[in-house]
């Protein structure tokens, strides 16, 4: 009998269900509807977040760690049951790290309308029968805010020591100290602005046009069919990681050589190709595509200056000592838009610059870096 060679298809959504291992994770449930920035409001809205050391008796220790797009609640910790992958800022968060957890209490929450155990599409609605999918409703930074704020008083944490964000992160952080100034101790803004720019709505637009355009989307409605929009969502991925890396980069590392074993006149990929195909195979399996385009119509809302007089009037309600700093090969997150950042905020100091060859992403792998600068805002 013949042994078929198909490689199985992942499930329709790589998001964390109900019934899946929970990890390090906790959860709060928010008592009330959340009221939404566009109109409206969300029932049922419940965060997943990790946290790591303890709380001192005043609160005063409260670290507010925030994730980028595609990243989780689990900043630090080995993967395992519960975490597809291990933490994203391990070399971070730790005893004797920059996050020091003998000292620091260190709170990461999984963002709303995130995939990997807060309220998101893929999440069942409060009757418990049907999930959100394409009825999620529309979400901004503020929204997303405003339910962090929630999970801090729930927390009992009345003012973060410090706040750190990086990309859709930072985004975020910077929502935080312009909506909430007296609650934000400091600030560390990493690869991030004030808001999403013209070009950076446009490829986030393609990118969900790509998801969108997949026939097993079904109008965002595909997480209990068996068949998710897997080719659409690796397309976004795709492109979101050229987005992410630098030219000098993907020309050293690639060039135009070949994938071993393949070549490319007869049908075989060259090794940059096969670099994005495995990305886009590791995403699929990991996130929800439904979040994916939630968080991502949410990142070209940003704009700390809506409804608040403009990006100058709005950065000007910071109160908190800040550090905004750059990737020197970011193309996506040039360094103009943390210069703009670093001028307009009364307690920031001069932008800082990450040097590395890896682009945006250089704010996640140039650990070192990033961890003196934590250790210089946290001093």
């Amino acid at each position: 009998m013949a042994v078929s060679s198909e490689v199985p298809l992942p499930p329709a959504t790589g998001a964390w269900r109900e019934g899946d291992p929970p990890g390090r994770r906790r959860w709060h449930s928010r008592k009330k509807p959340l009221p939404l920035e566009a109109g409206g409001e969300l029932p049922g809205v419940r965060l997943a977040f990790e946290t790591w050391g303890r709380l001192a008796p005043d609160g005063s220790n409260a670290v507010l760690v925030l994730h980028a797009l595609t990243g989780d609640s689990h900043v630090a910790g080995s993967a395992g049951p519960g975490h597809p992958t291990p933490g994203w800022w391990d070399g971070l968060v730790g005893p004797g790290l920059p996050l020091d957890t003998d000292r620091w209490f260190v709170v990461a929450p999984n963002v709303l309308g995130g995939c990997q155990g807060s309220t998101g599409p893929a999440s069942l609605r409060p009757d418990g029968r049907r999930r959100w999918g394409g009825a999620f409703p529309f979400l901004t930074q503020r929204d997303q805010v405003a339910a962090e704020a929630d999970l801090a008083d729930a927390l009992g944490i009345g003012r973060w020591a410090l706040v750190v964000g990086g990309s859709m992160g930072g985004m975020r952080a910077v929502e935080w100290a312009v909506s909430y100034p007296r609650r934000v101790g400091a600030l560390l803004l990493l690869a991030t602005t004030a808001a999403a720019s013209a070009e950076q709505i446009a490829w986030a637009n393609i990118q969900v046009h790509a998801v969108r355009g997949d026939p097993y989307w079904r109008g965002g409605d595909y997480h209990d069919t068996g068949r998710g929009p897997h080719a659409g969502l690796g397309l976004a991925r795709r492109l979101a990681h050229v987005t992410y890396r630098s030219e000098p980069e993907l020309h050293i590392r690639f060039g135009r050589r070949p994938q071993d074993g393949e070549d490319p006149f007869g049908g075989g990929r060259y090794q940059v190709e096969s670099y994005l195909d495995h990305h886009a195979a590791k995403l699929v399996r990991r996130f929800d595509a439904g979040s994916y385009v939630v968080l991502s119509q949410a990142m070209n809302a940003h704009d700390v200056g809506r409804a608040r007089g403009g990006v100058r009037a709005a950065l000007h309600r910071v109160t908190a000592p800040t550090l905004v700093a750059g990737v020197d090969s970011d193309r996506l997150y040039p360094l103009a838009q943390q210069s703009e950042l670093a001028a307009r905020i009364p307690g920031a100091d001069r932008p800082r610059v990450i040097e590395s060859p890896y682009g945006h992403d250089g704010f996640l792998i140039e650990t070192e870096q990033v961890a003196a600068l934590v250790r210089e805002i946290l001093a």
